[in-house]
This record gives structure tokens, sequence and C-alpha cells, in this order.
């Protein structure tokens, strides 16, 4: 049972994966923003592939955790998933996760560069693993 992660940027989407167990998540791909079928089939295309059961959207609320249109965008896209791909499709909270991506890379010395090419699937790694903790926390 594999579940996958992504981080909707505005122009990139982040991909990220779970082992089959669930326990731990790797960066998968990124997917340029284009049309929203193309989008769909893609990630169809990765979810038979990869036996996933379930996809986690990163849902980029607020600092207060309003949701302002970015929120919404995410909500809209988790529900055209649902519809889709009829699994079940969760939302969450990413507050501070590029943040985060972006403090883990200067540390590691990589170039604003790099930084621009892999903080998105990067998100979506540290999206689906703050999941998958807060799953086995509360499975556990």
């Amino acid at each position: 049972m594999r579940i996958l992660g992504l981080d909707l940027g505005s122009k990139r989407i982040g991909v990220a994966i779970s082992d089959p167990l669930g326990i731990t998540a790797q960066g998968l791909d990124v997917i340029e923003q284009g049309e929203g079928e193309e989008v769909i089939e893609y990630i169809k295309g990765v979810v038979a592939r990869e036996g996933v059961s379930e996809i986690v959207v990163g849902l980029p609320l607020n600092m207060n955790g309003s949701h302002g249109p970015k929120a919404q965008e995410a909500e809209a896209f988790a529900d055209g998933l649902r519809e889709k791909l009829k699994i079940p499709v969760k939302l969450w909270d990413e507050r501070l996760s590029t943040m985060e991506v972006e403090r883990i890379m200067i540390a590691g010395g990589a170039s604003r560069n790099k930084r621009k090419r892999k903080k998105d699937k990067l998100a979506a790694q540290v999206i689906l693993q703050s999941y998958l903790s807060a799953r086995k926390t509360c499975n556990g």
C-alpha cells in the first residue's frame, strides 16, 4: 500500500511516494503545471504503476490557520483527483514545508539553482513524511 504526496506550486507540482509499508517518503518527480487533464493523467499513471492506494495533497493554510486562495486551489485539485481516481485523497497542512526544505538545502550547501530545481519534489517529500509520521503516531 503506497501513498502519493503532492506539493502544488504555481508552476510545478512536487511528487513523492511512500515505501510499500507506508513508513518513509521518497521524492519521485516534478510535474510542470499544464492542462489539468494532463496532470490528472500523469498522476493516474503513477497510481496504477506504483499501486498507490491514497493521495495526500499539501494544504497551504495561512499562518493563522485560515484558508486563502492557494488553500482553495488545493481543495479544488483534491476534489478533482477524488472524482477522477476514485481513491482517498486527503489534505495535509503544509505550513512552513517549503521553508524547511530551503533551510535543509542551504545547510547542505546546495546552490540557488539546485534549490530551485529540487525544492518542489523535496517539499512533497516533507509533506508526505509528516503525514506518514502522524499516521504512525495515531495508529501506534
